[in-house]
């Protein structure tokens, strides 16, 4: 009779390779789809992209998917390792040379040391696309130097806001009794509120230049928006996207009074301004629909599901037993568990594309109720010809991870609003 650590690791193990085989055959079916239509620009985009545009949206889509297959094959060696392979209780013993093994200070070690191990395979990957696949297609503006800042930047803002925040669920974990997890779930939910409120005035700038938006002709027609829909922001603020790639893009930032509203100098230079108004109606249809606090009150309650898990399988011997780790501290738990959720929860995903996607129609309602849908339909076709992004994605592909809908029926459905 097979013991509870024995079936544990098997339907682990099963559910890894299965997940991992699911995600290459989608990445897969998605290469061979997009090449499959490289050399046709589909009939509704004819008129308006160019075949080498359309060449170059495939094999810059072909490239991306390349790399992201060998990434999901490093991902699911480097979770092996970990678990299976021993990994974790490595570091847990190279942790326990420093600090006193199950001790806060352990604790940091060992989630630090998954951390930095995680980043070091991740690194190579960043760099071959930004350095390789971006620069091929003509996007990367960024200097090694730039890069190298920009990730020196990111680790110590993770550990000056991260070490806290593990510290004190450190400290709940080993002090506030069977209903850790909940007290856990509460600091959660706040720091994620505090980081919202935060990083439109404190992190954004670190990375990059925001100036106010001077051309009046421009801010008076997105005031006269704004007023219309009744929404009310901080300020209006072009970003220095172009010191790092050609993307274009626009985006709310903050809540509550310190909403924002951002706007790469890319896509300025790109779109009209009743193509910006248009696309800034798309953004203010998300805000006006409540997509942003759906999702985090999706994201909260999901949070909350896994951490009462968490509480149940700290407990149980089983969930350590099945990888061979003998140190059960309350930071092993912690690592291993979101260590091992992402493999049994990836079929969840199709359902929050789902979810996206239907924001996504919503928010392009909105924009064809309060500007011009026409305008937005070309102003999203200048967007996926500079972004080249694939007009004839896979479909199962796309179902499952495109937040966004395919670019034919987006524009079918705007095209249908513009001759009602």
């Amino acid at each position: 009779m097979h013991s509870p650590e024995q079936i544990f690791l098997a339907v682990f193990l099963v559910f890894l390779a299965g997940t991992a085989a699911v995600r290459v055959w989608l990445e897969r079916r998605h290469l061979n789809h997009v090449a499959g239509h490289r050399e046709r620009v589909p009939a509704e985009f004819a008129s308006r992209i160019s075949l080498d545009a359309h060449h170059k949206a495939a094999d810059y889509t072909v490239a991306k998917t390349r790399l992201g297959i060998w990434e999901i094959l490093a991902g699911t060696a480097l979770t092996l390792a970990f678990t299976v392979g021993g990994g974790l209780e490595a570091l847990s013993e190279l942790a326990g040379r420093v600090a006193a093994p199950g001790g806060y200070a352990h604790g940091i070690l060992l989630i630090l040391a998954v951390g930095v191990v995680s980043g070091l395979v991740d690194l190579p990957f960043g760099l071959y696309r930004t350095f390789v696949i971006e620069a091929r297609f003509g996007f990367n503006k960024m200097t090694l130097g730039l890069y190298l800042a920009d990730l020196a930047k990111q680790a110590a803002l993770g550990a000056a806001l991260g070490a806290p925040l593990v510290l004190c669920v450190l400290w709940l974990m080993a002090r506030a009794g069977d209903l850790w997890w909940l007290w856990t779930w509460g600091v959660w939910m706040v720091f994620n509120l505090a980081v919202l409120a935060i990083y439109p005035t404190f992190i954004a700038p670190l990375f990059n230049k925001f100036t106010p938006l001077s051309d009046q002709g421009l801010r008076s027609r997105i005031d006269a928006l704004l007023a219309k829909c009744g929404f009310r922001a901080r300020g209006l603020f072009v970003m220095d996207g172009s010191r790092r790639s050609s993307h274009g893009n626009a985006y709310f930032t903050g809540f509550g009074a310190a909403k924002r509203i951002v706007f790469f100098d890319t896509l300025l230079t790109r779109l009209e301004p009743p193509e910006v108004e248009a696309v800034l109606a798309h953004e203010l249809g998300h805000f006006a629909r409540r997509h942003i606090v759906k999702r985090i009150v999706m994201i909260f309650a999901g949070s909350f599901v896994l951490l009462a898990l968490l509480g149940y399988a700290i407990n149980q011997p089983w969930f350590y037993g099945a990888f061979g780790i003998q140190a059960r501290t309350t930071a092993m738990a912690l690592v291993l568990f979101f260590m091992v959720v992402p493999v049994f929860t990836y079929a969840f995903q199709p359902i929050a594309a789902l979810y996206s996607r239907r924001h996504e129609y919503e928010a392009d309602a909105y924009a064809a109720a309060n500007s011009n849908a026409a305008d937005l339909v070309q102003a999203l076709v200048k967007l996926y010809q500079d972004n080249a992004s694939t007009l004839t994605p896979d479909p199962l592909h796309s179902a499952f991870y495109d937040s966004h809908p395919p670019a034919s029926l987006r524009i079918a459905r705007l095209q249908a609003m513009a001759g009602a």
